[in-house]
């Protein structure tokens, strides 16, 4: 297993406790016998390998060459691994700065242990939550391990299909799975496609985001705080009717008039990145996915429905249902900005961060269009 130690950000959170919590709670996957599972991963590595043509021909983004980023098939502890080491390396940064503004003391050293303990058990029953729902990531932000290799360009990258999450799905809508598979795997090729077809694009979001952390103000207990929430009210923990209180999401919690600016900024490229995939998923599928009309109904239905009061107050307080707007919002934007401009016109998006759309562009592709294809007036 990976360990994850040293450094003033271990004391604010025991990201080794994380990985064994998450690992111990993970609910199981749906029955499958070895063999099967064998042949599904073996399947997933083969439609992963099929979808870079299909994306690269469809967008017309990247070369004939290979990528360098590995695609993993991972079981839901392998994606709890590889999540707390992406999430430890991005917010080392906000973790060292609360660290120190704690301060020396063996006073607290000693709460900082058990801090970063209860912490690590909270976020460990976050994990396992989430690692059920996941089908499949680009990890941007991903650094290598033993048993989890990433790129070997700066700051790494991997793509991670959760096999039992795949087959857990693929049974729930009861659709063909060899085409389910491919059509999930279309939509992470896709992310794969445009990180490294845009080499300058990590390197803006993580800018973006450490610029973001940097602007916290929150003390170290206020932001535990909030992760203490979310895993109470996983836990069935909070008083009644308080999951329905309209509250605000942990990345909300944390804001200030300087981070609202980020904010806006990297949800448009997200919408924009979620829209493109789904956008990419829909125009490549029904060449190579015969159900592809199928499972595109089936699954905006599961989207939209989710599940119980409590997935709903999670989704709330995670930020999730921010996540399901995005990919809304985000094709809407392309689907227009391709019927008016073309996919070339479109994919003059990816020229510079100059060239991203707004928040407000999203919802207003004719903006972003006028904006970034205008003539020079006579």
């Amino acid at each position: 297993m990976t360990s994850f130690g040293g450094t003033a950000s271990q004391g604010m959170v025991d990201w080794n406790l994380a990985v064994a919590t998450a690992t111990r709670l993970v609910r199981p996957g749906p029955e499958i016998s070895r063999d099967e599972a064998r042949a599904v991963v073996a399947e997933l590595r083969r439609h992963a390998k099929v979808s870079e043509e299909h994306v690269r021909s469809f967008t017309r983004m990247g070369t004939g060459d290979v990528h360098d980023t590995p695609v993993l098939v991972v079981d839901r502890p392998g994606w709890v691994r590889a999540n707390v080491a992406g999430f430890r390396e991005l917010l080392r940064p906000l973790l060292d700065k609360m660290q120190e503004r704690r301060g020396p003391g063996a006073g607290n050293a000693v709460l900082g242990a058990v801090g970063g303990k209860v912490t690590g058990v909270e976020l460990g029953m976050l994990l396992s939550f989430l690692s059920s729902r996941v089908l499949g990531q680009y990890e941007t932000f991903a650094p290598a391990a033993p048993d989890l290799p990433s790129g070997t360009t700066p700051g790494g990258g991997r793509l991670l299909l959760v096999a039992p999450n795949i087959v857990h799905v693929e049974r729930e809508l009861d659709v063909a799975p060899h085409d389910f598979r491919l059509w999930v795997c279309l939509h992470e090729e896709t992310h794969r496609t445009q990180f490294t077809a845009v080499p300058w694009l990590r390197d803006h979001l993580e800018g973006e985001i450490q610029a973001f952390l940097a602007e916290t103000e929150v003390d170290p207990m206020t932001f535990l705080e909030r992760i203490r929430d979310a895993a109470q009210s996983l836990a069935g923990g909070r008083p009644e009717g308080e999951q329905e209180d309209g509250g605000r999401s942990l990345v909300e919690l944390v804001q200030t008039p300087a981070q609202r600016e980020i904010l806006g900024r990297l949800t448009a490229v997200m919408s924009l990145l979620e829209g493109h995939a789904d956008f990419v998923m829909d125009g490549v599928g029904p060449e190579v996915v015969p159900s592809v009309a199928e499972i595109r109904e089936k699954f905006q239905q599961r989207r939209a429905k989710g599940a119980s009061r409590l997935d709903l107050a999670l989704r709330k307080l995670l930020g999730l249902d921010a996540k399901l707007r995005q990919y809304r919002d985000g094709e809407r934007f392309v689907r227009a900005v391709v019927g008016e401009v073309g996919m070339d016109g479109f994919n003059r998006v990816w020229t510079s961060p100059n060239t991203l759309p707004t928040k407000a562009e999203i919802s207003d592709p004719a903006g972003w269009v006028a904006r970034v294809h205008r003539t020079t007036e006579p």
